[in-house]
């Protein structure tokens, strides 16, 4: 195993010496020091990869923004899921890889990838400095071995995205052949004479729902795919524009406005005012699933419902519906196939949260939030769901004590976390080899977090035209103060910060804005703000 500071060298020089001031530089090594250090002792490093726990301080202080906030318990997860994502990477033949699992499981493809979970890694990962990881994890996926299609997977807009940051056109021009021929693959696949795209639950990182179960091998037209391909065809045809396909950019645009449509109208049940699942049967009409599932808030993600839908949004807060207290439960409560089980399959999506859903569900509420001002959804119900999301990455120890915890599933009543309870006591009390051994969720990158801070609570959302709009989600009057320091972005150093009484960092009181190391806006209140991009290219 090589280091990764011996690797990566070249790729972070080039990168930090564009970047701009870094404005509070010894008060963010502090922190990031004092909870590594406490991550750390609290850890067995069972499966170290290319940054082992000694090295992570260097790295992460290197690459990652420095965020502080009065909620200490944020502001830790934050830097935890820092902490975690960097286990996960992985030097390989190819080039770097994200890894799901740490110990190799059997369902994995190369390398012990899986596709399940990679818009997450892309999502979250673009905003290391260091874009170089991404890079190479990219060109995996497409050319170098990597099976896009083993799960669902948007693997068009993850790029594009990470592209929104990094603006590497040259990495879109490698690609877009491959991200073209993936996307002909899928409709060849999984797209039918009903022109909405079908998939298994299982396939959907989704297995043993309460949707798939009503068909023949949990197949069904699923609010999930679709979403992820319209993403897809946005995704492409915003690439083709950048690469002046102009034919190809309108082709891809025309798909997409035809999926969302078909979305809209056969997905939406106006009975339940919810986007379902319609199961699928060979042979047979099929109506909606009878239950509505945490999965029917993708559609967000992307921005495809019309306005009117917005009411579903409040059914993520009513307990008779998905609210509980260690995160939204994937099914709706109040649904006859709702259970919480700990018998059979150890990961199912009938009931237990799942970090994967839920930041995914985040990203979306953010999206929803950003395109609506004066929606039916406030900044508080946000920062309410993003600490539950938070406070639930915990475990207490054999000691006692309460340490920070990222595994796949949890009870939402307890907190337990349900395939780690079950795994352990699956082969007569000892971990089972044949389903990942020792620990298999420990560190589980099937889920974003620190995404959920940057671009949705301190709101830093690059633009298609190489601006950046803030725009904070922060309840106003609630926090005294936050710091998300030093965040690369469109070949700028940004910094948003926000001090009521001047007290707390000295630079005045009110909200700011820093573009590499200048305080370009100022104002009492924390405000919507465009940083404008002054350059001439994309």
């Amino acid at each position: 195993m090589m280091s990764y500071k011996l690797l990566g060298l070249v790729s972070l020089f080039l990168t930090l010496s564009v970047q701009g001031q870094n404005i509070m530089p010894n008060r963010s090594a502090a922190v990031i020091s004092s909870y590594i250090k406490e991550f750390n002792a609290a850890d067995v490093e069972l499966y170290a990869q290319d940054i082992s726990n000694a090295e992570t301080f260097d790295f992460l202080n290197e690459n990652i923004p420095f965020f502080e906030c009065p909620d200490k318990e944020l502001e830790k997860s934050y830097y935890f899921r820092w902490w975690t994502y960097r286990k996960h990477i992985k030097h390989t033949p190819e080039g770097f890889v994200i890894t799901e699992f740490l110990p190799d499981v059997p369902w994995a493809g190369k390398h012990n990838t899986i596709s399940c979970a990679a818009v997450h890694h892309f999502y979250e990962g673009r905003w290391l400095k260091d874009k170089h990881i991404l890079s190479d994890y990219a060109k995996f996926w497409l050319l170098g071995g990597g099976d896009p299609r083993l799960y669902s997977c948007g693997i068009a807009d993850a790029i594009y995205n990470y592209y929104l940051v990094h603006r590497d056109t040259a990495l879109l021009k490698d690609l877009y052949p491959s991200l073209q021929e993936n996307f002909v693959n899928w409709e060849t696949e999984k797209r039918d004479s009903s022109y909405l795209f079908w998939q298994t639950d299982d396939r959907d990182g989704m297995e043993m729902s309460v949707s798939g179960s009503l068909s023949e091998g949990g197949k069904g037209y699923r609010p999930t795919i679709n979403s992820y391909m319209y993403g897809e065809a946005m995704a492409l045809s915003r690439i083709a524009t950048i690469l002046n396909q102009a034919v190809e950019a309108e082709y891809y645009y025309k798909k997409a406005d035809e999926l969302k449509r078909l979305i809209n109208e056969k997905l939406w049940d106006k009975e339940s005012c919810f986007y379902k699942v319609i199961p699928k049967k060979e042979g047979e009409k099929c109506g909606f699933s009878p239950s509505r599932e945490l999965l029917g808030y993708i559609p967000w993600l992307y921005d495809i419902p019309n306005k009117e839908y917005e009411t579903a949004w409040k059914l993520l807060f009513d307990t008779k519906a998905f609210a509980a207290a260690y995160g939204p439960t994937t099914v709706e409560q109040s649904s006859p196939g709702f259970k919480i089980s700990y018998e059979g399959h150890e990961c199912q999506w009938n009931g237990p949260s799942w970090p994967y859903l839920t930041s995914m569900v985040l990203t979306a509420l953010a999206n929803y939030m950003n395109q609506n001002d004066r929606g039916i959804i406030s900044p508080n119900d946000y920062l309410n769901l993003l600490n539950i999301y938070s406070n639930s990455q915990r475990i207490v120890t054999e000691q006692g004590d309460t340490v920070c915890w990222i595994d796949e599933n949890l009870n939402p009543y307890t907190g337990d976390w349900i395939s780690r309870t079950r795994l352990k006591q699956w082969n007569n009390g000892t971990w089972d080899e044949g389903k990942g051994g020792v620990e298999r969720g420990k560190d589980y990158n099937h889920s974003s977090f620190c995404n959920l801070i940057i671009s949705g609570l301190m709101g830093i959302r690059p633009q298609y035209d190489g601006s950046i709009l803030v725009n904070p989600l922060v309840p106003d009057g609630d926090w005294d103060y936050f710091c998300l320091d030093n965040v690369f972005c469109c070949n700028k150093s940004i910094t948003v910060l926000f001090d009521k009484n001047g007290t707390k960092y000295g630079k005045g009181a009110g909200f700011m804005i820093y573009v590499n190391g200048k305080c370009t806006f100022k104002h009492p209140s924390i405000q919507k703000v465009i940083i404008e991009n002054k350059s001439s290219g994309r």
